[in-house]
């Protein structure tokens, strides 16, 4: 039997999230369990994070992995420099840092994705991670 939750975890990951970006300058930030419009914000923040296979490693100790992802998006015409930004800013956040018990591999982006919503220009930032339960 699995000892960790998994919505404990991911709302580990998104609280860290949601505490940077409501700093200054405050940056929306979109889950996908929430409806939303991209035309009513320049910018915002969408995260999604996923939880792929687990491994049994030894004496009673599994491996659960997973991945957030998180996609920036800007103003288009307006250059990258704002997006790339947020980017670091995120990565900074993330970049092997354990919290409460998560332990967050190196971030791989920004990466820009084309194409993108009508007026937004985009990146996508992806992170592994992976947490240790005793069973």
């Amino acid at each position: 039997m699995a000892a960790v939750n998994l919505n404990t975890i991911r709302k580990t990951i998104e609280q860290r999230l949601k505490t940077e970006l409501d700093e200054a300058p405050i940056i929306p930030i979109i889950f996908n369990n929430m409806p939303f419009e991209s035309i009513s914000e320049d910018t915002f923040v969408q995260c999604l994070t996923t939880f792929g296979e687990g491994r049994y490693l030894a004496h009673g100790v599994n491996s659960v992995i997973g991945l957030l992802v998180l996609n920036i998006f800007t103003e288009e015409g307006k250059g990258s420099g704002a997006n790339y930004t947020i980017g670091k800013r995120l990565r900074d956040l993330y970049n092997k840092k354990t919290v409460s018990n998560v332990i967050f591999e190196s971030p791989s982006g920004p990466e820009v994705f084309q194409p993108s919503p009508e007026g937004k220009f985009q990146t996508q930032i992806r992170i592994p991670f992976e947490i240790y339960e005793r069973l």
